[in-house]
């Protein structure tokens, strides 16, 4: 803007303007209380104007006067929500007429940081350029009455295009936020002002390599196409935010993905060399379009720390994913590659029902031969868990799916007017059916929706008929036979659904707590097969032919877990069993007794490092025995390794309870709602050492494939397929996007200091 014009003249009503107790005579202000103008009020030397308080003696800079978000050119003034034209001002409650006059030949410092870089220079007919101060190019300023802004002077000083700038090869430090002003009529100081400003914002550091590894992350996590790269909308978008960087072919970037899979990866192989026990896989089967073959392997392991882990492992490619012949060989592969030969306990399933038995016997000879399996085998195949309730309901769904394709229809046809809705809530509240549950289609993929979706319905089934009646577009009403159905299948998909619910609920899905579960859903399918209406039982007796060969497989693995659960160790195993099999019931408990005593020895024989002797100090808590128990372990170097050896051949040489019969003996846990089953087991392990491993490792195997947090209705019931890109791409390309996106997800984020960060400067 141009200098203070000498012509501008002031005149405030026989030139005073009278402000409450405050005077303005000619050129002098006497400081009263206050002025109000618009929505600003100034006190004295201040002026507050919204939430900002703006010092007098940078308000005024020639003919100008620029107040935050206000600009006074000339004798107009424009604000952001109002403008006053002419020379019009309210003062009071009265309206002063006069025109702007310069108060001080002070020039308030501009607020943009790029003033710290450019020089304003006067152009020929009132416009003004933006001079580089380093580089001397210039640029658009203003026209006269219009701005352009400092967007383009920003990229000059940051993105290296100022050629001075760039050659130095150094980083320009923003000047402190006080400073002088000087217009060529002395230096006057001047208070700075409370601001945010941007540390290390001239010349921010660029790195190629890092922000390609973090495009690559970002098409890893999102699950974006590699050729996102190749997109005109993309590079655009890249080229808006950093001219510099160099936007990559897709050949490149696949490298970029597969180096940080490479990274990830050896963070993880890091991990695992200090992982305590063993380790438990879950095998996941795809297929694609082209009709190849792929193989998930995920790890479930409880680190030394008492928590949970599940990491992917391999994504890769078999020539058949359903012979056990292929899939042995994946897992045997697998577990080299990670260097976990003798740590592999169990693997976990969702294949079919039917071909169980003989698939898993098969799986177990191959691996056998080249894993140690603990228990010879028992307990190595267990089946997915949420994959039996997905396949029993689904079946449950079918058996029926004539009754809900009408009921689907009757919503629909509700659904489609206004007019129909409000017909219907009529005719509900005439009826006075109390239900308050909402008509809802369900998502044919997720048999929960459906399953709420009937139970709606039934509390509408007289408005259903009674809707029939009264409109003849309506032809739809399930019959009385039908609603029977629906409330049988109802009742038994209640069972899955309570059951599904009570797994997802938990923070840590330990495989101790699908026993509770397991066990009363095949009591009550027992039961429910005698059921005397030919409809109930009907349906229960398909439920109860699946899920009993899924008891009979997994029943035993089932109760080895949850007797390692301190609150109910072998006596629900007792208790559930007698009301199961009756009379026979102690047959099937001695079988779960045996295989618990048979692998704890297995653990015994396993080399356990040299421990302090410790006795219960307490229900839930352990303490070391020293004298007055001064400390928490005894002295290292004390010279005692003889004793301690000493006590080992005592312990050897006499009878004694072993740790597994101490701890059947000993009383229940108290059953409370906060009870951690992990931290227990940290809190007593120099109390159980061997029987502590044996926990860690049952503890740990993933009775259900379905991750912490995930929906188990959701889980497929079957071969999962692969898109058409991913199935497009190289299988290493494959294994390295969903193998790094679990990884990614898992790993605790690294803090970095950025470049350019926000800091508050005080004056």
């Amino acid at each position: 803007m141009g200098e203070p014009n000498s012509n501008d003249t002031a005149m405030v009503h026989d030139s005073e303007m009278v402000d409450g107790n405050g005077m303005l005579h000619d050129n002098h202000m006497v400081h009263g209380s206050e002025m109000i103008h618009g929505n600003e009020v100034v006190h004295g030397d201040e002026m507050l104007h919204g939430t900002e308080m703006v010092q007098g003696n940078e308000m005024i800079h020639g003919h100008e006067m620029v107040q935050v978000n206000d600009l006074i050119h000339g004798n107009e003034m424009v604000q952001v929500n109002d403008m006053v034209n002419g020379d019009e001002m309210e003062h009071g409650h009265e309206l002063v007429s006069t025109e702007v006059t310069p108060h001080t030949s002070r020039r308030r410092r501009k607020k943009s940081l790029v003033w710290e870089h450019f020089t304003i220079e006067a152009m020929p007919g009132g416009s003004s350029r933006a001079c580089c101060n380093l580089c001397k190019q210039t640029f658009a300023y203003s026209s006269g009455s219009k701005i352009a802004g400092t967007s383009h002077l920003k990229r000059h000083i940051t993105l290296g295009s100022c050629p001075v700038m760039k050659n130095q090869e150094r980083k320009l430090a923003l000047p402190p936020g006080g400073g002088t002003d000087n217009d060529g009529e002395g230096t006057v100081e001047r208070p700075a002002k409370r601001r945010y400003r941007y540390s290390g914002y001239a010349n921010a550091t660029f790195d190629q390599d890092r922000s390609s590894s973090y495009l690559a992350k970002m098409i890893i996590l999102h699950d974006y196409p590699l050729h996102i790269v190749q997109q005109p909308a993309f590079t655009a978008f890249i080229d808006s935010l950093q001219p510099r960087f160099r936007v990559v072919d897709v050949d490149t970037m696949e490298g970029e993905v597969y180096g940080v899979f490479q990274k990830e990866k050896e963070r993880l192989l890091q991990a695992f060399s200090t992982t305590p026990g063993r380790i438990s896989l879950t095998i996941g089967l795809w297929t694609t379009s082209q009709t190849l073959g792929y193989v998930s392997l995920a790890g479930q392991f409880i680190d030394s720390e008492w928590k949970v882990h599940r990491r992917m492992l391999n994504f890769m490619m078999v020539s058949s994913p359903h012979s056990e012949n292929a899939l042995s060989e994946a897992i045997s592969t697998s577990l080299s590659e990670w260097n976990m030969k003798d740590k592999l306990f169990t693997i976990t399933l969702d294949n079919d029902c039917s071909s169980h038995d003989i698939y898993s016997a098969n799986l177990r000879d191959h691996l056998s031969n080249k894993n140690n399996l603990m228990l010879k085998g028992q307990l190595f195949v267990v089946r997915c868990y949420a994959h039996i309730l997905n396949v029993v309901a689904q079946d449950v769904i079918a058996s029926i799916h004539g009754v809900i394709y009408n009921i689907r229809e009757s919503i629909k046809f509700i659904k489609a007017s206004p007019t129909r809705e409000e017909k219907f809530a009529e005719i509900a509240l005439h009826l006075e059916i109390p239900s308050t549950k909402t008509l809802c289609l369900d998502v044919t993929t997720q048999w929960n929706t459906t399953y709420l979706m009937l139970l709606a319905a039934l509390d509408y089934r007289q408005a259903f008929a009674t809707l029939e009646t009264c409109d003849d577009n309506y032809n739809e009403a399930p019959s009385a036979e039908d609603w029977k159905k629906v409330e049988a299948a109802c009742t038994y998909l209640k069972l899955l659904y309570d059951s599904a619910h009570s797994i997802m609920a938990a923070a840590n899905p330990t495989s101790n707590i699908f026993f509770h579960e397991a066990w009363k859903l095949q009591l009550e399918l027992s039961n429910a097969i005698t059921h005397e209406d030919q409809i109930f039982s009907s349906i229960a007796k398909d439920m109860h032919e699946k899920f009993d060969k899924y008891w009979k497989d997994c029943n035993l693995v089932l109760a080895v877990a949850v007797v390692m659960d301190p609150r109910f160790k072998m006596k629900l195993v007792e208790f559930s069993y007698s009301k199961i099999y009756g009379v026979e019931a102690a047959k099937y408990v001695k079988v779960v007794d045996d295989a618990i005593h048979e692998l704890y020895r297995e653990y015994v024989t396993q080399p356990l490092p040299l421990t302090p002797a410790y006795v219960e100090g307490g229900a839930n808590k352990t303490v070391p025995v020293s004298e007055n128990n001064a400390s928490a372990t005894p002295p290292t170097g004390d010279g005692l390794l003889d004793f301690d050896m000493y006590l080992s051949e005592i312990a050897t040489s006499q009878p004694s309870k072993s740790e597994l019969e101490q701890y059947l003996e000993e009383a229940l846990t108290p059953r409370i709602q906060e009870f951690d089953i992990m931290s227990w087991w940290k809190l007593n392990t120099l109390k159980f050492p061997t029987l502590s491993k044996m926990a860690r490792d049952i503890l740990a195997i993933p009775m259900s494939m379905v991750s912490s947090g995930s929906s188990i209705f959701t889980a497929p019931t079957g071969s999962r397929m692969l898109d058409d890109y991913r199935s497009s791409l190289r299988p290493e390309t494959v294994e390295a996007l969903f193998c790094a996106k679990d990884w990614l997800q898992n790993s605790p984020p690294v803090p970095e200091v950025s470049g350019s960060a926000l800091v508050k400067t005080e004056p």
